[in-house]
């Protein structure tokens, strides 16, 4: 019987331990900076509108920076990355801080530094959970994702509630300050650490290349599609509870910035239980079962806080919230990074918060004016049903099981050697793949072809074509354009040892002599008096 993995196990590695425990003092900071924020604009200002629109300023910018951040996080150094947002945060973060000591905030003012702050944490993201999967092992990703969301909401549990203190004792600009030192111990694990990176062969995508890339792949990946949507309609109604919290704890309970702290308190110790019971939940119940768990539970939740008015009522039913969230959230990063091959995660983890994020922006805009038309409570109670809508989308778009394909790189190709003096840039290259197909294996050679399309435009193929030959009917081709030789080589790379199975099918299928023939062509749209892709040397010995 095979050992169960335990929840602990990525802490046995020194890189993960100390970076996740300076990112423990970074969320730390950043909670405290979160109640500081929120509370000081129900200080400038009495509307639910602009209350809520703290939230929406954190997660707008992850909504609209996260794609090109993780195509950086593909293709630059992850650590450098990671450490250029870390200084931008802690210089945003003093930024505000000294704002607020010196008595110059207003509420735009405000929204623009945690707009920065949000922005910081764009940067970050991407490039932080891509290197998960660089530091754990394949076997312990689920664990170590959990990790980190139950070290966000350890800090969850008990940094609002101090934060509420430090906010009634020094007021928000301590709670700023505060935020802006956490930053350093992140800093310094980040400069020791040296991650062993793979060289690369090839010169890196531009910027507006890998975005592409990375939109194409998505969209061509049916599992990633289904838990992005799911991912969005989670964060439109599950956002309300963090963006009209303030609201609840001064009006339905009656209390201040340290009622609301202890609320988030609430919220985050309910997330650690979440954390705590995935793996095990994980291994008896399917992922959709979870996941709709997470939707009704958070529902019921949001219900049972429009009717509290009660401080330890409203506390409680906070509990299985922060449960709901962390379980659906965890399961949705995990579900990324196990579909996604490591060429691509920090993209399709970008694409993910930007669907994700992107609800929480327009929920905290949505449900605050719902707030402001009918009251609070009754804009819950509307989250709460959009989150129903959301459990019963699974019935028809169920979130998959955990890939179990292999997405290492297939490495079968070798780089042909050409007569021609060819350069990386050249192009554009055609490429055309012949096959014999006996009638009686059309079907079945038609069906494979459908997911050959499906690989090759996923891995960078543009204008792909099946063609069949009149005067022969048995002889069918595939024909697609790349942009250059340095991309024909890309696509190449991209190859997984799960699309093994698609070459496979064709290639049994194919009665000619040999392998299928393959022709690379480089695309000439005049007629060049002299050519200018001469032989090699060799060749003209």
């Amino acid at each position: 019987m095979p050992e169960r993995p335990s929840a602990l196990a990525p802490f046995r590695l020194p890189t993960y331990r100390s970076l996740w425990l300076a990112s423990i003092v970074s969320n730390f900071g950043g909670l405290v900076q979160a109640v500081g924020a929120g509370w000081m604009m129900t200080e400038l200002t009495h509307s639910p509108g602009m209350v809520a629109l703290v939230q929406a300023s954190t997660t707008l910018p992850i909504m609209l920076f996260s794609l090109p951040s993780g195509a950086l996080a593909d293709s630059l150094n992850r650590r450098r990355i990671m450490l250029t947002a870390q200084v931008f945060m802690l210089a945003a973060s003093a930024g505000l801080a000294l704002a607020a000591f010196a008595g110059l905030l207003t509420p735009w003012l405000l929204l623009t530094f945690t707009f920065l702050i949000g922005v910081g944490v764009a940067l970050h993201n991407p490039s932080w959970q891509a290197s998960v999967g660089d530091i754990v092992p394949r076997a312990d990703l689920p664990s170590a994702v959990a990790l980190n969301s139950m070290g966000f909401n350890l800090m969850r549990s008990v940094g609002p509630a101090l934060g509420g203190l430090i906010v009634a004792a020094g007021g928000a600009a301590a709670a700023f300050a505060i935020n802006a030192a956490s930053y350093i111990p992140l800093c310094l694990a980040l400069f020791l650490w040296r991650p062993d990176y793979a060289p690369r062969r090839l010169p890196r995508e531009a910027l507006g290349s890998a975005v592409a890339a990375g939109l194409r792949y998505v969209s061509m990946s049916p599992v990633l599609l289904k838990v992005l949507f799911r991912g969005f309609l989670f964060g439109l109604a599950a956002v309300s509870l963090l963006a009209l919290l303030p609201i609840v704890a001064r009006d339905l309970v009656g209390g201040g910035a340290f009622t609301y702290g202890v609320l988030l308190g609430c919220f985050g110790f309910g997330a650690i239980g979440g954390a705590l019971l995935g793996a095990r939940l994980r291994e008896r119940f399917r992922n959709e079962t979870i996941v709709r768990g997470g939707f009704l539970g958070f529902a019921a939740a949001l219900v049972a806080l429009s009717l509290s008015r009660d401080l330890w009522l409203s506390g409680l039913v906070l509990l299985p919230a922060g449960a709901s969230w962390v379980l659906s959230l965890s399961l949705f990063n995990v579900s990324v990074q196990l579909a996604t091959p490591r060429w691509v995660v920090g993209r399709a983890l970008a694409l993910y918060q930007t669907a994700t994020f992107g609800g929480m922006a327009a929920g905290s805009l949505v449900w605050g004016q719902a707030a402001e038309a009918g009251g609070v409570a009754q804009a819950l109670a509307w989250a709460a049903g959009v989150l129903l809508i959301g459990a019963l989308v699974g019935l028809r778009i169920p979130l998959p099981a955990f890939g179990m394909q292999d997405l290492d790189p297939l490495n079968r190709f070798v780089e042909p050697d050409l007569p021609v003096d060819l350069r990386l840039r050249s192009g554009p290259i055609v490429v055309t793949v012949e096959y014999d197909i006996a009638p009686a294996n059309i079907e079945p050679f038609l069906a494979a072809m459908a997911d050959r399309r499906r690989i090759r435009i996923r891995d960078g193929a543009r204008q792909w074509v099946l063609l069949r030959d009149l005067e022969r009917p048995g002889i069918w081709a595939e024909s697609y354009h790349v942009a250059t030789w340095a991309d024909y080589l890309r696509h190449h790379e991209r190859r997984t040892k799960a699309d093994a199975e698609v070459t496979d099918r064709l290639l049994a299928l194919h009665e000619g002599p040999g392998k299928p023939r393959v022709r690379r062509m480089i695309e000439r749209q005049t007629v060049p008096l002299h050519d200018d892709l001469p032989l090699k040397p060799e060749e003209l010995a």
